[in-house]
């Protein structure tokens, strides 16, 4: 059974990107950050490598997550349909929560070179992880290797076009000052008096109707239903034929 994360990184990435939101990323510091979620620099150096790694929690879990999943797929789906089945289990769980998080996160991301960079190392990550679960079910290695990719920018595409239908104007008012591209390597000796607890399970394949409290969006678009949309515009664009 996977888990998208323990507890305590959990509470570190809210007090983060809250403060994110309130002062702004480069005024923002690890011990502040720690502070904010009632733990101590220790616990965030044991999950975390330094400040900007925070912006990046989600695509750390999401390839252990997709693996996981696409681990218990039907053995009869031909592979895309594979690719398919993991990519819309992941997005029907969680990320509909999660809009206002991501939003603050694409703000401070969106004038970082370097941010943006990690961001791309990311991906590949994601793309490897899902190479090899393919491999796992005896799609042959071209296969893989072609399809991996291609999910990760299907994927990419739908959440950027789902955070575009679902902008937080005030948000972007407050972090558009924000972004530094310089990251926070401060560090201290404090004890961890408390352990980390880990709660969550694998997400489920349908989709999660709870709304996300950190954003002013009233939108009912969900992510799952942009991947779709966009899967099914790929799709025609490689069937149609060029244009000369």
């Amino acid at each position: 059974m996977s888990r998208w994360a323990p507890d305590a990184a959990m509470r570190l990435e809210r007090a983060a990107l809250e403060l994110f939101a309130e002062q702004g990323y480069a005024d923002t510091t690890v011990p502040q950050i720690t502070e904010r979620a009632g733990l101590t620099t220790r616990t965030f150096f044991r999950h975390f490598a330094d400040k900007p790694e925070v912006l990046f929690f989600r695509e750390r879990e999401f390839p252990t997550v997709v693996t996981a999943v696409l681990a218990d797929a039907p053995a009869s789906l031909h592979p895309w349909a594979l690719v398919m089945f993991g990519l819309e289990a992941v997005t029907a769980s969680r990320f509909d929560q999660w809009r206002g998080d991501l939003l603050v996160r694409r703000l401070i991301l969106r004038d970082d070179v370097r941010l943006r960079e990690r961001e791309l190392l990311k991906s590949a990550v994601l793309a490897d992880a899902i190479e090899s679960a393919l491999l796992d079910h005896n799609v042959d290695p071209a296969t893989a290797a072609l399809l991996a990719p291609m999910a990760v920018v299907l994927f990419n595409s739908a959440l950027s076009d789902w955070l575009d239908a679902n902008v937080d104007s005030k948000a972007d008012a407050r972090l558009d000052a924000g972004a530094d591209s310089s990251p926070d390597t401060d560090a201290d000796s404090d004890s961890d008096s408390s352990p980390d607890t880990v709660a969550d399970s694998r997400p489920d394949s349908s989709p999660d109707t709870d709304a996300d409290s950190s954003s002013s969006s009233s939108s009912s678009t969900t992510l799952l239903e942009v991947l779709r949309a966009n899967h099914d515009r790929m799709r025609a664009l490689i069937a149609s034929p060029g244009d000369s």
